[in-house]
């Protein structure tokens, strides 16, 4: 059956949802179930693209994504396969590895793409983990290859600041 539809309330809206085949850092990450919070919702399963706005809040595991307007993209298998979130700023956070500090990161748009693991922090772009701090108009963070390269705003009035803290010979 296809769903067109929209869902609206006056408080929060909360839809349980189970994520089957994406891994989100964490190993038991994958295994824990989606809990979206928003103020609507707008589904629309010919497109396999879910809206949802006002406040959203999607936490699974030790991911949280946190947006005025958040989107959902389902492929053909009907597992998420990408969220964008808008705000400003947008956020997202995630422990990497149970001995790795958390991942922050804030931004107009963050674009996550499950499969690849690659967040793009679009608008004021921070990336902070460990005391390291990452700024820019746009950072590409690969989360697999644990590469973050930071660009400047066109024109350079935004430049690419970063803060790097000394490590000790353990962690070298």
């Amino acid at each position: 059956m296809y769903l067109r539809h929209l869902v609206k309330s006056t408080g929060a809206l909360t839809l349980l949802m189970m994520l089957s085949g994406a891994t989100f850092a964490l190993p038991s990450d994958q295994d824990q179930p989606i809990y979206v919070e928003a103020d609507a919702a707008a589904i629309d399963d010919i497109t396999g693209i879910t809206t949802y706005t006002g406040d959203v809040i999607i936490t699974q595991g030790s991911m949280i994504l946190k947006g005025s307007k958040i989107e959902l993209f389902r492929g053909e298998d009907q597992t998420i396969n990408q969220m964008i979130s808008f705000g400003a700023p947008a956020y997202f956070e995630q422990q990497p590895q149970a001995d790795q500090a958390i991942t922050y990161a804030t931004g107009i748009t963050l674009d996550y793409t499950i499969d690849k693991q690659m967040l793009l922090i679009t608008g004021d772009a921070k990336v902070e983990q460990g005391g390291d701090e990452f700024t820019g108009a746009k950072i590409s963070y690969d989360m697999t290859n644990e590469q973050v390269k930071a660009f400047s705003s066109e024109g350079g009035k935004q430049r690419v600041q970063m803060i790097l803290q000394p490590r000790s010979e353990t962690e070298q």
